[in-house]
């Protein structure tokens, strides 16, 4: 064979080479986007519950210090839990006491707290604001109420319409809480009052005073149910969310005395007592109004984004929804004094807020 046909075959025979090569640079091709698709899901892997952990704490975290009124004890515990299960990061710490106490607390005693919820949102707008918070939300209502023991002198006969004679019968004992220290205590006061002009009897504001001794006045609604309970006392003026919540039995008022109805807010005006005001030999005249609660974010608040999630949560349907179980209706859409302006964005895109003019 010639050296011109040794060349041509082996020319010829390079097909299979080049199949060879593309079958190669084929599994190659294949080998290569194989590991990258491999590397990619192995950054991702990665980076996702980084990203998750990094969501995760963003929530708020830490301990939430809330003052509130003794009244919401119970709808707040409720709510704490249900709160904190949302947030399990945050601890709620819980202090109760009159309103107007609570808020001695900070004013008085610089003592620190996030939250303050008070029973009278005007506690908020006469002491804490501007110095110590900037706005209120109005965010639930209540009533006033009589309630008393099944084992309580006469309490088969006491009803709507006889209550006072029947408190003022020898014998009988009755309280109420600390008009200085508690909103239930001036509103005692302000239905007594209203309850002379309603039922038309001259003098009867200074029989109930006279007949209630110092002994049987207490620094928060809530320290009276233990002198009930015990027979110390035969009845009590308290919030019917109270003896709601207690499955106590009491007396309901009429609207004209139980400061509950928005409608009769110009009656209950007529009526008018003095009180302790931010400082020492200083006054505040409380006259009667429709009852509102009150919250606030202190200025100082150490938890600043707790506190917000938890009004947030408050004024949302669940803790609405609470509020209305314990008897104590939420203000919907909630009403906003002080300076509105300063609300935190997140709540100011929860709520529908009117303002509510600042009054004593």
């Amino acid at each position: 064979m010639c050296c011109t046909c040794i060349v041509t075959k082996v020319i010829t025979n390079d097909r299979p080479l080049q199949r060879m090569n593309r079958s190669v640079q084929s599994t190659t091709g294949k080998n290569f986007a194989r590991s990258a698709v491999y590397l990619l899901l192995t950054v991702l892997t990665a980076i996702v519950p980084v990203s998750i952990s990094g969501m995760a704490s963003a929530q708020p975290a830490g301990n939430l210090i809330i003052f509130h009124a003794g009244s919401l004890s119970i709808p707040f515990k409720q709510i704490s839990a249900a709160f904190t299960k949302k947030y399990p990061g945050i601890h709620v710490l819980r202090e109760a006491a009159g309103s107007r106490t609570c808020a001695r607390k900070i004013i008085d005693l610089g003592r620190t707290c996030d939250i303050m919820a008070s029973a009278d949102y005007t506690v908020i707008d006469n002491l804490l604001i501007p110095g110590f918070a900037d706005w209120d939300i109005a965010f639930a209502t209540n009533e006033m109420a009589i309630m008393y023991g099944p084992d309580s002198l006469y309490a088969g006969e006491i009803n709507q319409k006889n209550w006072p004679q029947i408190l003022l019968r020898t014998g009988v004992r009755y309280g109420h809480s600390d008009p200085d220290t508690d909103p239930c205590g001036y509103r005692t006061l302000l239905s007594w009052q209203l309850a002379e002009q309603y039922y038309n009897q001259p003098g009867l504001y200074q029989k109930l005073q006279k007949n209630c001794p110092p002994k049987n006045i207490r620094p928060k609604e809530t320290d009276l149910i233990a002198l009930l309970e015990s027979g110390e006392l035969d009845y009590l003026f308290i919030y019917r969310s109270i003896a709601e919540q207690h499955r106590m039995p009491f007396v309901t008022l009429p609207d004209a005395i139980n400061l509950k109805s928005a409608a009769m807010a110009r009656y209950y005006a007529r009526a008018s007592i003095r009180i302790a005001g931010k400082k020492p030999g200083e006054y505040i005249t409380k006259k009667g109004k429709p009852m509102l609660y009150g919250i606030t974010i202190c200025k100082n608040a150490p938890n600043r984004e707790a506190a917000i999630s938890f009004v947030r949560f408050l004024i949302g349907p669940e803790g609405r929804a609470i509020m209305q179980k314990n008897g104590q209706p939420p203000l919907w859409p909630v009403r906003v004094s002080g300076r509105v302006e300063e609300l935190p964005r997140e709540l100011k895109n929860s709520i529908q807020g009117t303002p509510l003019p600042m009054a004593n």
